[in-house]
């Protein structure tokens, strides 16, 4: 059971790139913070981790990806605010099986990078956005895209943001218009 759960959070930050104590605790079910240092310091030697706002940071280290053969090596970002929200937003969704990260897309001449894209129900995509610190002008071009795409195929897709901030919230929801989506932000899921 006990190599079992290890292999259970290794496989959860192959999946997710970077999770910290907490939401690695709401992915598994490792009851309280206690439980779950003790937990993370016995895989120590399979986990890489630095701290980030008062909150440890794990991701795998090279023995962490040759036990569950994972070929993305991870190291220290500055970026990574936008792991950990779009992690949040998964596991706030009820962490959809269809998840997949960072995915092209490519209709015709248009292409973008999607933070992440999962399926709402079998006929329906979502494609995440997650918005740090880049800047409107950058999301009103993904978003122009999302319209342009949307307008070619005929295909029904939703966007969903995360943020940070209520502030660009309300901006995200003008950017929006009447794509189908949603705007969170971290303090609303969290």
């Amino acid at each position: 059971m006990k190599q079992q759960r290890i292999e259970d959070i290794l496989l959860s930050l192959k999946k997710m790139d970077y999770l910290t104590r907490a939401q690695i605790q709401a992915i598994h079910n490792l009851k309280g913070d206690r439980n779950a240092n003790r937990i993370l310091f016995d895989m120590s030697e399979y986990l890489s981790s630095f701290r980030h706002e008062a909150q440890k940071v794990y991701y795998l280290n090279k023995a962490g990806r040759e036990r569950i053969k994972c070929d993305v090596v991870r190291v220290k970002t500055p970026q990574i605010q936008h792991f950990l929200l779009r992690n949040e937003l998964w596991i706030y969704l009820g962490k959809p099986s269809s998840w997949k990260n960072e995915m092209k897309i490519k209709v015709k001449d248009i292409s973008l990078v999607t933070d992440a894209m999962f399926h709402i129900n079998k006929r329906t995509m979502a494609f995440v956005e997650v918005d740090v610190s880049q800047s409107m002008k950058v999301n009103k071009m993904k978003m122009d895209k999302y319209q342009k795409i949307k307008e070619m195929t005929g295909n029904e897709f939703h966007v969903i943001w995360i943020t940070e901030l209520e502030s660009r919230r309300i901006k995200l929801n003008e950017l929006m218009k009447d794509m189908p989506g949603k705007v969170y932000t971290l303090k609303e899921i969290k």
